[in-house]
């Protein structure tokens, strides 16, 4: 008999390759990023081979990774894809949603109990990470990212437009340029979200996203590091109004500039074309729409 396969640490690999991110990895796997990081340094140890070089928006395959990874990946999508049959065999209808972890956890997650309710047969499971994703390759049946609508060979449904606000440390804004039109934030240090896309898609919908400093600055992965960077002084975080309610009331941060939010910028359901033919996504899509246009109502 051969030797046991350390399957989960080979997973973690595939995952953390797949997304570049330890944390991303983490989020796919439901499990902390300390554990990912534990079963690559074990597989590390068993192989005697480094898989990874670290650089500055994560981590890359190094050149012995990149030679076992597409071997491996197949692997785990091909048993991915005789689970589904497995499911598909026992009749049950589950629905995988794919989104980023601050809106999985403060918006979706707390509304799916309505969802569920309403339609008992249909199980959901939810993907949270902050990767873009093959909607085909990864199997996911519903997407909701924000963004500007735009995804080329997708369809695409406008859900809501929450508000983000620039906001930094007030003694940062005292001590350095006055703040009069969003041009006037590339002259501070702008905190970046992990993919470095909140900064461009902002700057974009207001007309302007050409100049390279848009997306420099330090990335982070969390919302949380993000908020506390900016309490810190290092430069001006683009967050969700709901998320820093408490700290512009405390006057631990402060609104950089009161601009009107672009409307364009928004979250969106995103399906393969043809997906909403099938009843169980047709009706998760009809159920996220009715919720976005409830809360857009409240406001």
């Amino acid at each position: 008999m051969g030797a046991v396969l350390p399957l989960l640490a080979l997973r973690a690999f595939v995952e953390t390759g797949r997304h570049g991110s330890l944390k991303a990895a983490a989020e796919v796997m439901g499990v902390s990023p300390g554990a990912i990081s534990q079963q690559l340094k074990l597989l590390t140890e068993r192989t005697g081979v480094s898989l990874f070089i670290r650089n500055r928006n994560g981590v890359a395959l190094s050149p012995a990774g990149a030679q076992v990874y597409p071997a491996l990946l197949r692997a785990f999508d091909t048993i991915q894809d005789s689970m589904a049959l497995l499911e598909a065999i026992n009749g049950r209808q589950t629905l995988t949603i794919s989104t980023v972890p601050s809106f999985a956890a403060s918006w979706l997650v707390p509304r799916l109990g309505r969802f569920t309710g309403q339609h008992p047969d249909i199980e959901i499971r939810v993907e949270a990470s902050s990767a873009l994703v093959d909607l085909r390759r990864d199997r996911i049946d519903v997407a909701v990212r924000h963004g500007l609508g735009q995804y080329p060979g997708l369809v695409s449904r406008h859900l809501a437009s929450p508000v983000f606000l620039p906001v930094a440390c007030p003694g940062l804004l005292a001590e350095g340029p006055r703040i009069r039109s969003p041009k006037d934030c590339l002259k501070y240090p702008l905190l970046q979200d992990s993919d470095r896309s909140d900064w461009r898609l902002w700057f974009k919908a207001l007309g302007m996203a050409d100049d390279p400093r848009i997306e420099r600055g330090p990335a982070f992965d969390d919302d949380v590091l993000l908020i506390r960077a900016a309490e810190a002084g290092q430069g001006i975080a683009m967050v969700r109004d709901v998320y820093v309610q408490a700290e512009v009331a405390s006057g631990r941060l402060a609104v950089a500039l009161d601009q009107p939010w672009p409307t364009a910028f928004a979250y969106y359901a995103v399906t393969l074309p043809g997906a909403d033919e099938k009843p169980a996504i047709s009706a998760f899509l009809a159920w996220l729409q009715r919720e976005a246009q409830a809360e857009e109502a409240l406001r």
